[in-house]
């Protein structure tokens, strides 16, 4: 998991973000159809933004030919307008691929990530402080297992 986080994002806007986070899959072969994938994130976004409050967004869709579902993480230290609820920046970014056929796992990884980020208030503000990616999947993985018990 820990090869699956960005540690600083460069980019400022939605359409970016995105294209960082799908271009960075391409690059770690998680993905082989760059654009298809990207232009189903941003069509999910015109629904309505995937940003969840308290400095997180959720970007996800599903994808043909997806056989285990994707999740990364990448963080930013910019203020990102992702359109979130709250008006705020978002600062970390839980981006989920899966497959159309199974409905089921796209849901519970989804609610297992908006869960974490409701539960752990300083979940937001440990991850910036990270120094490093390792240090950024130490602090999920501690957090999730205070939820968990």
């Amino acid at each position: 998991m820990q090869d699956m986080i960005i540690p600083e994002l460069q980019s400022e806007n939605v359409e970016n973000v995105l294209k960082e986070m799908v271009k960075f899959l391409k690059k770690k072969n998680k993905i082989t159809k760059e654009k298809e994938l990207y232009e189903k994130l941003i069509q999910r976004e015109k629904l309505g933004s995937t940003a969840i409050g308290e400095g997180v967004a959720i970007p996800h869709c599903k994808m043909k030919g997806i056989r285990n579902p994707i999740v990364m993480l990448a963080v930013s230290k910019k203020n990102v307008d992702f359109r979130s609820l709250d008006g705020k920046p978002s600062h970390v970014f839980f981006l989920v691929v899966s497959s159309p056929d199974n409905p089921t796992v796209n849901l519970q990884i989804l609610a297992s990530i908006a869960h974490l980020v409701r539960k752990s208030s300083s979940l937001v503000k440990k991850i910036l402080n990270a120094k490093n990616t390792g240090d950024v999947l130490d602090i999920v993985t501690e957090e999730e297992e205070k939820l968990n018990g």
